[in-house]
């Protein structure tokens, strides 16, 4: 069983900055591929960062410059650091971990979302 544990978001002005962290809880587990998922109200959850097991990054064209994220991999855990935001940076943002259950490959896959932290961004 993979437990995702999100923490972070909250209200920020325009401008402001805020940080979203997520812990992968389990056992015996190999972490791959680490993300954030934003979801604006009344539309579909969308990728906005992710990092590979080597720390490959990639981003959404529309927070490129803006977010960063990072993981600790001695910790199982991804950070996103929202800089700069903007009103439609609002939304709810997921976690998402994908990897295996165990290190001997083959190994089962797994692949599982956090339960989604809130960020508001308005003046």
């Amino acid at each position: 069983q993979v437990h995702l544990v999100e923490s972070g978001g909250g209200l920020v002005r325009p401008g402001g900055s805020l940080g979203l962290s997520c812990t992968v809880a389990g056992s015996f587990l190999t972490v791959a591929t680490m993300g954030w998922y934003h979801q604006a109200p009344g539309e579909q959850r969308k990728l906005v960062a992710s990092i590979t097991s080597s720390d490959t990054t990639n981003y959404a064209g529309d927070v490129k410059g803006r977010f960063t994220i990072t993981r600790d991999s001695a910790k199982n855990t991804v950070y996103l650091h929202l800089n700069s935001l903007k009103p439609e940076d609002t939304g709810v943002y997921y976690c998402h971990v994908e990897g295996w259950y165990g290190s001997n490959m083959p190994a089962p896959h797994f692949s599982s979302w956090g339960q989604g932290t809130q960020v508001t961004v308005s003046s």
